[in-house]
């Protein structure tokens, strides 16, 4: 909001910059900048300030409505948990299987990141991978991290991976002895992957959905910028033992600051009582509902991802040993969302042309659309659908 309220602001202040040339544009849009330099040329200055003022002043309103719209809006997720089959500290293994266990198909153990609820994956009645994951006869398996408690505020990577996440695994073979698939989302996937190559005989296949490997792909100095935003919140880290919730998601709202702008201008203009409408408010109480990370992941996860690019360089160690997806021999679907702006596309095909014979898809959806937009069904969970039945 923050970044979103200073951009609009400021506008008319940029305007005899704009004029100047004196703008540090993008090489892209530098060819733009001077047409548009020479068109306002011709252009009454006042008559050019009075339009400005009056978009960025438009602009501001829509925001501050759609804002005000979905903080009043009646809808809540009221939908209840499947079982819990397993439980350790934080975490819990919920079971969305058919309620005869005995009838349940191919066992599916989902990964979801650490940073955000595992719910993004079954958001309400209408949109839930997970329910039409079952009715379509796998049994899916979703692990729930939970919100880290004491116990896990001392956590590294190895402790989740070769810990709490082999457990997990450990839990779904012994609901029946079948080896389940394994699907990571997001950082999921990354954990899916250091998991698949410690257990590969106990996994069936694995399926990375939008899962980040090289960091310095798309962009360097982006990635080297996230990796520097940590530093003023090493104090925190020492003292609470965890990065909190509010710093997470500033640092997600870096990648676009005026995302948050776009998003509530286009809800200003749903119906209420629209699907759509109340769509984007699941989705936008799962983005506000995040976990904090413990501090030994988030210096993992910023320094050593994001800054060193520890993945694609052979660096990242789980127990000791470092994380190889040419060493993954299992049936692998990678699938990795053109429009993503979060997990860059090139950072996510670096994985997939690393696993040896793994199948690739491209949805043209985003990071998180992926998962819960009306096209997900059709391009994302009938192809995963069908993947995970052939396995069986």
């Amino acid at each position: 909001m923050a970044a979103t309220l200073t951009t609009l602001l400021s506008s008319p202040a940029g305007l005899p910059f704009l004029k100047s040339g004196s703008l540090p544009w993008k090489a892209p849009l530098r060819g733009r900048a001077e047409d548009l330099r020479a068109e306002l040329a011709e252009v009454d200055p006042e008559a050019l300030a009075r339009a400005v003022d009056r978009e960025m002043r438009w602009r501001l309103d829509a925001l501050l409505t759609g804002l005000e719209r979905y903080r009043s809006h009646p809808y809540r997720r009221d939908l209840p948990d499947p079982p819990t089959v397993w439980r350790e500290g934080s975490a819990r293994l919920l079971d969305y299987g058919p309620s005869d266990r005995g009838a349940g198909g191919l066992p599916v153990l989902f990964v979801p990141s650490l940073i955000n609820r595992h719910y993004i994956l079954d958001l309400s009645e209408n949109c839930s991978l997970m329910r039409w994951m079952a009715a379509r006869g796998i049994r899916p398996l979703l692990l729930d991290w939970g919100n880290p408690g004491l116990l896990e505020r001392r956590f590294t990577l190895t402790d989740f991976v070769a810990g709490r996440l082999e457990r997990a695994l450990n839990a779904v073979l012994d609901l029946g002895g079948v080896r389940p698939a394994v699907v990571g989302y997001c950082m999921g996937g990354l954990l899916a992957t250091a998991l698949a190559q410690r257990r590969p005989r106990d996994i069936a296949g694995l399926a990375l959905l939008a899962t980040p490997w090289d960091f310095h792909a798309d962009n360097v100095a982006a990635a080297k910028r996230t990796a520097a935003a940590l530093a003023p919140f090493e104090p925190v880290l020492n003292s609470w033992g965890e990065l909190p919730i509010d710093a997470i998601q500033a640092l997600f709202a870096m990648q676009d600051p005026l995302q948050v702008a776009r998003k509530f201008t286009r809800f200003a203009r749903l119906d209420p009582d629209s699907e759509a409408a109340r769509r984007f408010v699941a989705l936008e109480d799962w983005v506000n509902d995040g976990v904090t990370l413990p501090a030994a992941v988030a210096r993992d996860c910023l320094t050593g991802w994001y800054g060193h690019n520890d993945t694609a360089r052979g660096q990242w160690l789980i127990a000791g040993e470092a994380v190889d997806p040419r060493r993954v021999r299992l049936p692998a679907l990678v699938l990795i969302p053109e429009k993503d702006r979060i997990v860059p596309p090139r950072s996510a095909r670096a994985l997939a042309g690393a696993i040896p014979g793994a199948c690739i898809r491209n949805p043209h959806l985003g990071h998180v659309g992926m998962i819960v937009s009306t096209s997900a069904a059709d391009l994302v969970w009938e192809p995963l659908a069908d993947w995970l039945c052939n396995l069986g």
